[in-house]
């Protein structure tokens, strides 16, 4: 080992540890090093990981957390090819529209749309989404179109329970890119409030994942797209590192990657 080591510090040209007769002690430079060198070390170590994953056929039960929007609109329309592609894979979706605690509710993957603040959870981006003001033509026949964003203040405006930050749509106005609603109706749903934009109940800001084909035939109309400041929103797989999972878990990332890739969402 010592001869490994001053051959490694001749090569590098440094000194990378501090040797007395008593301890051996690293150098700010042998710190360096190593925690480099520990990088590669686990990057490796992963790379052997996917490869055996992929000699071997994955099975068992996964548990997959959405939000009900995504829920509907991304990953129901993905099970079929799915379970075609890994039939030995059982799958458990459930919907929760708040963040929940994935240990708690048996949780294998969740999806989270948004800024993460959890840095205990392993995290994969799987898209991003851009944030739209909608309305009906129903409503728009009844109420007029806004002109600009002071115009919302006498339009029915339908908005979050919780958490109130998405009540804040991106419209460029006096007070700067972001535009504080006060909604006349509210519900902790997405799909509820694109529901209620559909019955042309009011006004909506919704992502682009669950409103791409009302938009493409025409229930649900863009508003204000001039004053609008392209918001893209992130969304994230997140779980916890589990060997026993890790091939279910790869292979349902990998699958709605490569999906969701391929029907770009606008």
């Amino acid at each position: 080992l010592s001869r490994a080591l001053a051959r490694l510090e001749e090569k590098l040209d440094v000194t990378l540890m501090r040797r007395t007769t008593r301890r051996l002690e690293l150098t700010e430079e042998g710190q360096v090093f190593l925690a480099q060198a520990r990088k590669i070390i686990s990057a490796v170590e992963e790379a052997e990981e996917q490869m055996e994953i992929r000699r071997k056929l994955p099975a068992g039960l996964l548990r997959v957390n959405a939000a009900s929007p995504f829920m509907l609109h991304v990953l129901v329309p993905l099970v079929r090819g799915f379970r075609q592609r890994y039939p030995d894979i059982d799958l458990e979706l459930n919907t929760n529209d708040q963040i929940i605690d994935l240990l708690e509710h048996r949780t294998d993957i969740a999806i989270r749309i948004g800024a993460l603040s959890d840095s205990s959870l392993h995290a994969r981006p799987l898209m991003t989404n851009r944030l739209r003001v909608l309305a009906s033509p129903k409503y728009l026949h009844e109420m007029g179109a806004p002109k600009s964003p002071d115009d919302l203040l006498s339009h029915r405006l339908l908005g979050f329970s919780r958490p109130e930050s998405l009540n804040a749509w991106p419209l460029r106005n006096s007070q700067g890119d972001r535009f504080v609603i006060a909604p006349q109706v509210l519900a902790s749903s997405g799909e509820t409030l694109r529901q209620l934009a559909l019955a042309g109940e009011g006004i909506v800001c919704l992502a682009d994942f669950m409103t791409s084909e009302d938009r493409k035939n025409g229930t649900l109309i863009e508003v204000l797209a001039g004053d609008t400041v392209e918001v893209l929103q992130p969304v994230n797989a997140v779980y916890y590192r589990n060997t026993a999972l890790a091939s279910r878990i790869s292979c349902f990332l990998d699958y709605v990657s490569e999906r969701v890739g391929k029907e770009k969402i606008n």
